[in-house]
Formats: structure tokens, sequence, C-alpha cells
């Protein structure tokens, strides 16, 4: 089966939670798994850019995956972050991992090395020989530094057959576009992007890996069911009821945003690891305020 029949719909990027002493806050990852699985998600990714997984140990990673896995308990998929930008490191990692209740592997195009379009494909083709799952593309060159072209996307989707999606997040709509219209018919495109999920899905994307399903699980999971059966009307209602929220979730950083609606919903901590700190207070009392508003 298809990625695209298992993964329609709204995907969470979990944050990792911590203690006031820094370590993982297991106990508030459970709760926080719940809290999202009751609200109607179709899957959970896990150890992605918004789990802060450049602070976490590689026995963190391991004990995360395993945790996350048993508490979800097959009720929904689990998708894992695994990338970086050494395409043999990134290897040699796949034997780091239980995968046997992984649905797939999301991986982030090489960061900071800026390779060519080439470089990209044989990086990806390269991982998905190795993989022991399906591989999930993904996109965004604000962080890495360097984008994978529409062409460069189709490429893999069309030579490599293990590569069976992307999460999309240059917010570029014209390059989504092309993707969208030329992607084989089982090639699973997701939004990176909370802003732009619902006018991407009016285009054809299967739906979104969200930051905002953390703290919204039900208004933005909803959200993403009525833009699929194209009631935009509905859809329209719960994407602005939230536009602000998304704006306070990137004001400063990620998940800098999301942990703070967190802490206000008493679900979390309010903690990062360095170098990221939490909102300012400023920004602090924005959230503070919405949630009350949307309460």
């Amino acid at each position: 089966m298809s990625l695209i029949n298992k993964l329609t719909g709204t995907g969470v990027a979990i944050i990792t939670p911590f203690k006031k002493n820094k370590e993982v806050d297991y106990d508030s990852l459970g709760k926080l798994i719940d809290y999202i699985i009751t609200n109607g998600v179709e899957y959970i990714v896990s150890l992605g850019t918004t789990g802060e997984t450049p602070t976490l140990s590689k026995k963190e990673k391991q004990e995360i995956v395993q945790f996350t896995a048993q508490k979800i308990n097959d009720r929904i998929p689990l998708i894992i972050g695994i990338g970086g930008n050494n395409t043999a490191a990134i290897i040699d990692s796949f034997a780091d991992f239980n995968f046997d209740k992984i649905t797939a592997v999301l991986s982030s195009s090489p960061s900071y090395n800026k390779p060519s379009q080439e470089g990209i494909f044989q990086h990806y083709k390269s991982l998905a020989e190795a993989s022991p799952l399906p591989l999930i593309l993904y996109n965004v060159p604000g962080r890495t530094g360097s984008n994978i072209t529409a062409e460069t996307t189709l490429r893999l989707a069309v030579e490599c057959e293990n590569i069976q999606g992307i999460k999309e997040a240059s917010g570029n709509m014209v390059q989504c576009m092309h993707i969208l219209k030329k992607k084989p018919g089982n090639f699973l495109f997701v939004s990176g992007d909370d802003h732009i999920s619902l006018p991407l899905m009016a285009c054809g994307a299967s739906g979104v890996i969200s930051v905002a399903a953390n703290s919204f699980p039900k208004y933005f999971s909803d959200m993403v069911r009525f833009a699929l059966k194209f009631d935009f009307t509905n859809a329209q209602k719960l994407h602005y009821k939230l536009l602000e929220a998304y704006d306070l979730l990137f004001v400063e950083n990620n998940p800098a945003g999301v942990k703070a609606f967190l802490y206000e919903l008493k679900l979390i901590e309010n903690e990062l690891r360095l170098p990221l700190v939490p909102l300012s207070a400023a920004f602090h009392q924005k959230v503070k305020d919405f949630c009350i508003k949307i309460s």
C-alpha cells in the first residue's frame, strides 16, 4: 500500500517536552500524544525539527522513538525523522532504530553544505536504496540553505521506487503546483507550512505535517478534512480562526511558539534547550490572550 493511502490528512510534527532540568519529560510526552490522537489527527511525526532533534543525543532519539511507538500502540501511523548532511552517516544511523512500528522515514535535504541538484538527487537515491522503509523527502530551504527543485523532486519520484512522498516547505506555491501537476498518482505530497496548507490542498495536496496541530489538533485536523472534501466554506472558517496562532507559532523560532501554546494549555513545561529559548514576554502574552479567546 502506498503512503498516500496511509498518510492523507493531518500529521503532527510533535515537540519534545523537557523538564525544568532539561531532561526529556516522558510524562508530558505521553499526555501530548493522547491529546493529539484523541482530537483526531491522522499520524504523528517524531524527531523532526519541531522536536528539537539537533539537541537530542543518539540515546535520547532512540528512547523517544521507542516510547512514542509504544504510547501510540498502533492507533495511528508513526513517521520518524532521520536526516543530516552526511549521506553515509545517515545510512549508518538506520541501524540505530527498531522500525517495527514505524510507517516511513522523513528526511530533510542536506543543510549547510548546499549540494547541487545532482548532489541532492544522488543523496536521496542512496538513502532510498538503504532505507528499510519508504522515504519522504523534506524540502525546507529556509533551514537547509538549498532548495529541492520541482524537477529534482519529480525525478526522484519517478526513478526511485522507495521515495514515496514529499513534505514541501519551500513556501513557493508555483513550485508546489508544478510538482502537484506532474507527480505520479501514488506519490504523497503534503504541505510543510501551516499558513498555506489550505491553498495547497485546493491545488491537490494530500494534507499537511503541522506544527499548529500540536496545540490545536481538533480545529486543525477538522480544517484539513473539510479542505480534502473541497468544503472550502467550512475549511476557511477554521483556517482564519487559527491564522493569528500560525503567526505566533513562528514569530521568533520554532518550537518556542508552540511550546508557549502547550504551556498555556497545561500540557508541558515551557522549556527548550539552547540555543533555543522561550518566547519573549510580549509575544507570550499574545499567546496567552489567544488561548483565552479561542477557548
